[in-house]
């Protein structure tokens, strides 16, 4: 039997995805086929197409592949040794590569278990970018009421996640935007100051906002363009989390100029070391699940494309035109 899958022959440009037929993978020992509804499009992923990762060996890939590191949909089989999941149950994942297909080989401690009042587009969206949220806000650097944040591309997907969480563990928000409907956006979901970058310096704003203190903490998913500013943003001993690079790799970066900018530290973590059991996946979507369906966080799902469609998707998120999450509609059971 075959299935629709996007692929990658070789490591490059948006241009690089197509569209084919290839055989359904089965599961093996420990393992669970996921029929896929939903497909989350995610930075990673553009990374992983254009080779940023080809000698990483937290996320290993080597052409041709299947990309997508996150998925939702139905159980429609397990292999050996598999407890607690069976055919039919509603699942979501993330770090897994393959999720641009109609089925997906998942090592089951990855699922997680959708509840049925939760829609698989959102519980996907919760997946990378919410747990990505999450532990940023939670765990890389606990927020607390005093605390104060910046939240770089707080109008995409995971800027909206980071802002509410920050706001519901009781810190301030500085939030940056590239445009005056993004800023809505942002405010909407509860920044308490926004900046629009292309008009001013967004670290004096943000030291004339704070009386010269800056910031504990600045998420910067921009990179490049971006870090130097967000370095001179923060507090002395503050945190820079470098959690992406829409616009470029950091590519150096002298250990002086932390010591020049207040003894602060800098960080590029990844996502797998903060979900590397079943239980802190359990946990964190579980968390996120439960503000969901309390009312206190919303998941803005900005477009849904096809699976034909990856290309458009990637294209979209390069360009910086996403307003929240993209999601590839693969057609299986939502």
């Amino acid at each position: 039997m075959t299935m629709r899958a996007v692929r990658v022959a070789d490591y490059g440009g948006a241009e690089r995805l197509t569209l084919d037929r290839v055989p359904v993978p089965e599961p093996g020992a420990g393992e669970a086929l996921v029929r896929i509804s939903h497909a989350g499009v995610n930075f990673i992923d553009v990374y992983m197409r254009a080779g940023v990762f080809r000698k990483s060996a937290t996320y290993r890939n080597s052409p041709p592949f299947t990309p997508g590191m996150e998925g939702g949909g139905t159980v429609a089989a397990v292999g050996p040794g598999v407890d607690g999941l069976g055919a039919g149950d509603r699942v979501a994942y993330c770090l897994e590569l393959g999720g641009y297909a109609e089925y997906a080989v998942v090592p089951a401690w990855k699922l997680v278990k959708v509840p049925d009042d939760v829609a698989m587009a959102v519980a996907t969206a919760l997946q990378l970018q919410g747990m990505t949220a999450h532990y940023l806000t939670d765990s890389l650097f606990p927020l607390m009421p005093g605390h104060a944040c910046l939240v770089h591309a707080a109008a995409g997907g995971l800027g909206q996640l980071i802002v509410q969480l920050a706001k519901a563990r009781g810190a301030q928000v500085f939030a940056t935007v590239g445009s005056a409907e993004k800023a809505v956006i942002a405010k909407a979901r509860g920044a308490d100051h926004v900046i629009l970058y292309r008009d001013e310096d967004f670290a004096e704003k943000v030291l004339q906002l704070t009386g010269g203190a800056g910031v504990d903490v600045v998420y910067d998913s921009v990179g490049k363009d971006t870090y130097r500013g967000s370095l001179r943003a923060l507090k002395p001993r503050g945190v820079l989390s470098n959690n992406g690079n829409a616009s470029g790799r950091v590519e150096a970066l002298d250990p002086l100029d932390l010591a020049e900018a207040g003894s602060v530290f800098f960080t590029r973590p990844h996502l797998a070391d903060y979900i590397p059991t079943a239980a802190e996946r359990a946990r964190r979507s579980g968390e996120l699940y439960r503000l969901y369906r309390e009312g206190r966080l919303t998941v803005t799902i900005d477009r849904t494309l096809p699976l034909a469609e990856a290309r458009a998707a990637h294209e979209v998120l390069e360009t910086r035109q996403s307003k929240g999450k993209l999601i590839l509609d693969v057609g299986g059971v939502a």
